[in-house]
């Protein structure tokens, strides 16, 4: 733990980033809730945003991400999840699916019926999804207060996105 923070501050340092991101570190492991939680009661800006580690953003992904929630602060926004093939590293646009889950509250992605995507414009704008992943998301600050948060008691991964998801309903 002491290298990993030592070569995140280092790097913070030599991309002159100080100022503008902030490196917290609790006290002890939180598992992944309790450390978002912790995350989220540090952060000091209007807007959260939730990235697991094995995410990595793609340019401009932010903007249009903060403009909807910026428009409505009950707006929780994710953007499309592209793939990147674990084996080939190869870089693949995602198909254009929205969270749902099965009658055992597991999370599966499907696909957007045809009849939303009637016109080329269609395939560029928002869509309303029932659930959503929970490894990279957006969320007004207070909003997520209003929502209670996640349930702390959370010790395993996964579900958490439901339980989000359901909140927003």
């Amino acid at each position: 733990d002491i290298d990993i923070i030592s070569n995140i501050t280092t790097h913070i340092d030599e991309q002159k980033l100080d100022g503008i991101v902030r490196l917290i570190h609790a006290p002890e492991r939180l598992g992944l809730i309790r450390a978002r939680m912790y995350g989220a009661k540090h952060a000091t800006g209007d807007t959260l945003v939730f990235l697991d580690s094995h995410v990595e953003a793609n340019v401009q992904w932010l903007e249009p991400l903060l403009s909807r929630i910026q428009g409505d602060k009950r707006k929780v926004v994710t953007p499309i999840i592209d793939i990147i093939n674990a084996d080939t590293f190869k870089y693949e646009p995602s198909p254009l699916v929205r969270g749902g889950f099965n009658w055992g509250l597991n999370f599966k992605w499907d696909p957007i019926p045809r009849s939303e995507l009637q016109s080329d414009q269609d395939f560029a704008m928002p869509f309303k999804s029932p659930t959503m992943a929970g490894g990279l998301f957006a969320i007004d600050k207070d909003y997520f207060k209003e929502l209670g948060e996640y349930d702390p008691g959370m010790n395993v991964w996964g579900g958490e996105n439901l339980e989000l998801s359901f909140k927003v309903w």
